[in-house]
């Protein structure tokens, strides 16, 4: 599936990156935090300021919410596969955001 291959590529791309597991999904790790996932064909990351703002300002794009019950992770902001082209700058952001606030 060409969506989780793009999502691997990203992954190994990022230094310091660790594939990993987060609620039984594939968790892209840095320092041991997560800080991206991939969830039903999309990718999800982990960020703040204008970088959230931006994606969730794409169309499509919302707040991740992996039970489905209307508990949105707040910091979490699920990307649709229409947007990959921002993906690895998103991946990218999620990173460096996690490994700053990582102890």
């Amino acid at each position: 599936m060409k969506e989780e291959k793009l999502y691997t590529a990203i992954g190994t791309s990022i230094t310091g990156t660790d594939m990993s597991q987060m609620f039984g999904k594939p968790a892209l790790k840095v320092k041991g935090k997560a800080f991206a996932c991939f969830f039903e064909n999309e990718m999800v990351f982990k960020l703040s300021g204008d970088e959230h703002a931006f994606a969730l300002a794409l169309s499509g794009a919302k707040l991740f919410d992996p039970s489905g019950k209307g508990r949105a992770m707040k910091q979490w902001v699920q990307v649709p596969y229409k947007h990959n082209k921002e993906w690895k700058n998103l991946a990218q952001a999620a990173s460096d955001y996690v490994k700053k606030t990582a102890k």
